[in-house]
């Protein structure tokens, strides 16, 4: 909040009262109560299916509440559009940027806001850019395409963008999920040089370091419903998660007993130059070996060389002892090595298509008799997994781009453990995930070990990494620069010693 504002003597900068919203069959929101002063980040929480979207499209004016008003500067609002819902000073960057990737910074920033017929004043916008970007102690290529930017510069621009129309209200829906750990510290010192301004932020994450070391005050959403409002010095860690999951877990990372056996793949000077540099390393039975780094590190590239998405230019792969020739994901797939992708809804998921039919895809081989897909085989078995897994749906006929992220992650889940597949990797399991079905999948992870299943488990979540792992590896520049052989006694900054080496 601004130094020596007197929150009393004015009214909130925008207030929403009585906030209901509901779809066929579905209660979204209920009597939601939200206000935001100037100066003031609110950090708005709750797990997938709480509500927080419906609200901020609400805001934003995509839809309309069945009830109740919102107010700015104490005045009543009509959010009716998106067009009206920007003019009133109000702005939303959601996770999914929306920027024209062909256009520059300066081009994407004004579009829309030329002049009668469509007229542009090139070098007063790019002017104007160049002011906008001082304002955030930011400096950007104005030639370039913002689809060669990184993910952080793009929403450097979408803010600026939001600034150039005069924005009050600022809406970050999960804005630290793809960036590195000095990106999502830029960001938060940027947010706070935004606060200091006067702007009022509404800070959507499910990253609750972020939340304490950001937000002034915490908003609990739970199925619709309003549950918590207080000051964020008042919460922990334990305290927050309870009120968005409805109940006490014992500890944030499940505890287990390992029971790990024999080596069971073997990863020899794998490579694929520049982006993977000879790697070595072995994955046993029934271990959870993590691996981390910061973006750009070669994570995401090794687990692709593993499971056949990209062919190596030198070394081996043995699995049980034996060499193994993954030329392709069919071939990787067919060793019993399985990729659960970062980007579940782009590369692990057809979305338009239902549950029953991604879960069937990659079983069409043992779920098909002489070439005809047996129905009732297939019902079954994606039925037995839903409930083993716990996967929340209305059916298995329900469109899989309709889920939730940790109920599209255990479908992914569900789909190779059909397979039978041996060695897992997944790559940021928990990545867009409520505390609720991360904890969900931290239980399904320890449940596979003690299996015997292999899991490579590659984040970057450092607390993550951490707290489910039983040896670390740690990749810099396409190469392994370090091993953590007891997670459990090391800490982050050694981590880190290891990443930037």
């Amino acid at each position: 909040m601004i130094a020596g504002q007197n929150p009393n003597s004015t009214p909130p900068l925008l207030e929403m009262r009585g906030i209901s919203k509901s779809y066929p069959g579905v209660r979204a929101v209920r009597n939601v109560d939200l206000q935001l002063r100037r100066g003031e980040v609110l950090a708005l929480l709750g797990e997938n299916g709480a509500g927080k979207s419906t609200l901020i499209k609400i805001l934003g004016g995509a839809h309309a509440p069945d009830s109740g008003e919102v107010l700015l500067d104490g005045k009543r609002f009509e959010l009716n559009s998106p067009t009206a819902s920007a003019r009133a000073g109000i702005a939303v960057i959601y996770q999914e940027l929306n920027l024209v990737p062909q256009l520059t910074p300066w081009e994407n920033i004004f579009l829309g806001q030329e002049r009668g017929w469509g007229r542009t004043d090139r070098s007063e916008e790019r002017n104007r850019t160049v002011t906008l970007l001082q304002q955030l102690g930011q400096s950007l290529d104005l030639d370039i395409c913002c689809g060669d930017l990184s993910i952080a510069q793009q929403q450097v621009v979408e803010i600026a963008k939001s600034l150039a129309r005069e924005a009050r209200v600022l809406v970050f829906d999960e804005p630290t999920a793809a960036l590195s750990p000095q990106e999502v510290e830029r960001l938060l010192n940027l947010i706070k040089r935004l606060r200091a301004d006067g702007i009022g932020i509404i800070y959507i994450s499910h990253r609750l370091d972020e939340i304490f070391q950001i937000a002034d005050r915490i908003l609990v959403l739970r199925d619709g419903e309003q549950v918590a409002n207080g000051e964020t010095q008042r919460w922990t860690r334990a305290s927050l998660i309870a009120a968005m999951v409805g109940r006490e877990l014992d500890q944030e990372y499940p505890a287990r007993e390992p029971a790990i056996g024999g080596v069971r793949l073997e990863v020899s000077q794998l490579s694929r130059m520049p982006a993977v540099q000879p790697c070595s390393f072995t994955l046993r039975r029934g271990e959870i070996l993590g691996v981390t780094g910061l973006v750009g590190s070669g994570r995401t590239e090794l687990a692709r060389l593993l499971a056949g998405a990209d062919r190596a230019t030198g070394g081996f792969v043995r699995l049980d002892g034996r060499e193994l020739r993954i030329r392709s994901p069919r071939a990787a797939i067919n060793a019993g090595i399985c990729l659960l992708t970062e980007d579940r809804k782009h590369q692990g998921l057809v979305l338009s298509a239902t549950v029953r039919e991604n879960f069937a895809l990659p079983n069409l081989g043992h779920l098909a008799r002489a070439g005809v897909i047996q129905r009732n085989k297939e019902r079954t078995r994606c039925r037995e997994y839903a409930e083993r897994l716990r996967i929340r749906l209305d059916g298995l006929d329900a469109s899989a781009g309709k889920l939730s992220g940790g109920n599209q992650q255990k479908v992914v889940l569900a789909k190779w453990l059909e397979r039978d597949a041996e060695v897992l990797i997944f790559d940021e399991p928990t990545r867009g995930i409520d505390v609720g079905a991360k904890y969900e999948i931290y239980l399904l992870l320890n449940e596979l070990a003690r299996q015997g299943k292999s899991i490579l488990m590659i984040s970057s979540e450092l607390p993550e990494v951490l707290g489910m792992s039983d040896r670390i590896l740690v990749m810099h520049s396409g190469r392994i620069t370090g091993e953590i052989s007891n997670p459990r006694e090391a800490t982050q900054e050694q981590v880190m010693q290891m990443a930037v080496a």
